[in-house]
């Protein structure tokens, strides 16, 4: 039964629709004490989660009790916040009875972090550069639950959840093709005029500007923000590193404000930013202090909102890890001693603060789901769009495919998703990508 589940979430393609994309079925084929559902929406503006939660949740509960069955583990916790208030209603409808009990969090950033997202709902501390699984737990996105339950009906992943925010007309939450065009998707939500505008895939914290519209939507695309390239947080985020790095050298007056708001810093990781910041300025004997950077996990805490010179020890530790990656550095293992900081408790940035400090208080609505299946004609579907080796094509160009049929699958022995068709039509295109158009005359 439990190698049945597991291969059925194999053959489905479903990886970690929250976050870096790792393959589910390998994530599953552990055995862990707890299963905890990570519906914390970490990001600002992002809706997709916390709708899911309430209009599917009871196939998002289906897809926890099917990961409790598979990894042997004895209880489900669905961390959300408090102000999630009809999701909470409708999943406290659905885990009557159950072995699974609902965590409430508050409205605080990174709540989504799954180190602290473990820590707020089983008091246990994830040891540094390890995974939940390390203390018994194996995380799980809301919409990866979903998948899940949908692949134990025989149905793979064709479809994608995502908000589009910010200067669009209408914010809203879509359920779009796999390989969509980000221009495309912004059509729909009706934005049409992008002269002026930057967009960034993921969220204002953690996301990244898209600099080509037409690059396709993933499993993994959870939102698009649109914004002015005027606006503070584009701008920011489109600094040379040269200019930051002077910056560091110039202003950092260590008032160590980054290292005492850093999440991980607060749950006992070896990560002091001010410490690292003050690298920049001398270089020369300070390698393992450098290493404290591979700690990081690149929330942008410190960047956007602790640093009070406005500046970006983010940007730093993301370079310095580059550089480490390069000479074959590893990270130190983690401290002795781990345990979370007194003042972890008092530290936790409050989300409506963060908003009001990134300038995007104007766009801090909502954004509703809307589940009309839109008609898209072209879809390019990456062969790489989880953590692993690229998924091989199975299909050959000019061949016809109906929506969810198999079109690339995991190469052999190695860690990857299978792809399948996201809309029906002809394969026009094989290359890192597997290009689908519409049959000419057909309108679906």
């Amino acid at each position: 039964m439990r190698e049945q589940l597991i291969q059925k979430i194999k053959e489905a393609g479903v990886v970690g629709a929250g976050g870096a994309g790792f393959p589910t079925h390998v994530k599953v084929a552990s055995y862990a004490q707890s299963v905890v559902v990570n519906g914390a929406e970490c990001e600002p503006l992002l809706r997709v989660d916390q709708q899911l939660m309430d209009v599917k949740a009871d196939k998002m509960v289906r897809g926890l009790e099917t990961v409790m069955k598979a990894t042997g583990a004895t209880e489900g916790i669905i961390a959300l916040k408090s102000k999630y208030k009809r999701a909470i209603a409708s999943l406290e409808k659905e885990i009557v009875g159950k072995p699974i009990r609902i965590n409430i969090l508050g409205d605080f950033y990174p709540a989504g972090d799954e180190h602290l997202t473990v820590y707020e709902s089983t008091g246990r501390i994830v040891p540094q550069g390890g995974i939940p699984l390390k203390v018994d737990c194996v995380v799980s996105n809301v919409e990866t639950l979903i998948n899940i339950a949908t692949a134990v009906e025989g149905k793979p992943v064709t479809d994608t959840y995502l908000t589009i925010t910010g200067e669009v007309p209408q914010p809203i939450t879509l359920r779009l093709p796999i390989g969509t065009s980000v221009i495309e998707a912004l059509k729909i939500a009706g934005q049409t005029d992008l002269e002026g505008m930057k967009v960034i895939e993921g969220g204002p914290m953690m996301g990244k500007i898209i600099e080509d519209l037409n690059q396709p939507i993933t499993k993994t695309t959870k939102g698009l923000i649109v914004l002015s390239i005027n606006h503070p947080l584009i701008k920011k985020r489109t600094l040379a590193f040269e200019k930051i790095a002077k910056q560091a050298q110039v202003s950092c007056i260590q008032c160590r404000y980054c290292t005492d708001l850093c999440p991980r810093y607060l749950l006992g990781h070896h990560l002091e930013p001010h410490k690292i910041m003050r690298t920049i300025k001398h270089l020369q004997g300070q390698e393992e202090t450098m290493k404290m950077a591979l700690a990081c996990s690149e929330c942008g805490v410190c960047e956007q909102y602790a640093c009070i010179m406005g500046l970006s020890p983010r940007a730093v530790n993301s370079m310095i890890k580059k550089e480490l990656s390069k000479m074959g550095i590893k990270p130190d293992g983690p401290p002795a001693d781990q345990i979370a900081n007194p003042m972890q408790m008092h530290r936790k940035v409050p989300v409506k603060r963060l908003i009001s400090r990134l300038g995007l208080k104007n766009y801090d609505v909502s954004a509703p789901l809307n589940e009309e299946e839109f008609p898209v004609s072209r879809v390019e579907i990456k062969l790489r769009q989880h953590v692993g080796a690229p998924s091989q094509p199975i299909v050959q160009v000019g061949q016809q495919v109906q929506k969810g049929d198999l079109i690339a699958v995991t190469p052999d022995k190695a860690l990857g998703a299978n792809i399948h068709a996201s809309i029906s039509g002809v394969i026009k295109d094989i290359t890192d990508s597997i290009v689908i158009s519409l049959m000419e005359g057909s309108d679906k």
